[in-house]
């Protein structure tokens, strides 16, 4: 790098941040590296990264190794589920906290065209009969209940959560409890969450919801709770 070449670390920031005003901030637009940044702002490449470290703690940008630097916050951050071997406890947590208040949003604001995707996979799922089919529209179910609340960042909240459906330990877990259970109180219990919704009644359907998860984590605990004193017997 030049001698000539201005050691100002606040400048840098502030020609950045003017670039990334034309830069549209989708998290996919790779920006120059450090060595073309520094020449093309005639600033030394140490101050462009430091105003670099800057823009990604503010969220602007986003760095990958060996990939270079984006504008914009990093794409699918909460897509990512923390981990490859989920604890049921931690998702059930979320799913608790969580869910109720979707359905409630969705009695708020679900249209006629919503209730019917609902009561569409309501039906799908009432008539699969085995354990795939019905991990898959029951998860449809879930999210479409989570769209209709209309807020985008509950529903990656939700689609995060929901990728602990993905891990096959997490699947054959809810299938044994589920196998355990009485099918027709999770039927039931569905549908009761589903006429809330139609009914725009947030309260009823909070409830509903909450029931429901209430039903598969406590089936949940007694499975594992069998399973342990069979392996300790």
């Amino acid at each position: 790098m030049p001698d000539h070449y201005c050691d100002n670390s606040s400048l840098a920031l502030d020609r950045l941040r003017s670039m990334l005003r034309d830069i549209p901030a989708t998290g996919q637009s790779r920006i120059p590296t450090e060595r073309q940044l520094a020449e093309n702002l005639g600033i030394s490449r140490r101050s462009v990264r430091r105003a670099l470290e800057v823009l990604d703690a503010e969220g602007l940008v986003w760095r990958r190794q060996g990939a270079g630097t984006f504008a914009g916050p990093r794409p699918d951050t909460l897509g990512d589920y923390p981990d490859s071997n989920p604890d049921f406890s931690e998702v059930m947590e979320v799913r608790l906290r969580l869910e109720p208040q979707l359905a409630q949003l969705a009695a708020l604001r679900a249209t006629s065209a919503d209730v019917a995707r609902m009561r569409d996979i309501l039906g799908r799922l009432d008539g699969t009969d085995d354990g795939d089919g019905r991990e898959l529209w029951d998860s449809a179910l879930h999210r479409e209940i989570a769209r209709a609340a209309s807020n985008k960042f509950f529903l990656a909240i939700f689609d995060s959560m929901d990728q602990a459906r993905h891990d096959p330990a997490w699947r054959a877990l809810r299938e044994r409890a589920r196998s355990r259970a009485n099918l027709s109180v999770t039927t039931r219990q569905h549908s009761e969450l589903v006429d809330a919704i139609a009914d725009h009644d947030p309260v009823r359907a909070g409830a509903a919801m909450r029931a429901h998860l209430m039903t598969l984590h406590e089936g949940i605990l007694r499975l594992t709770s069998l399973e342990g004193l069979e392996d300790a017997s």
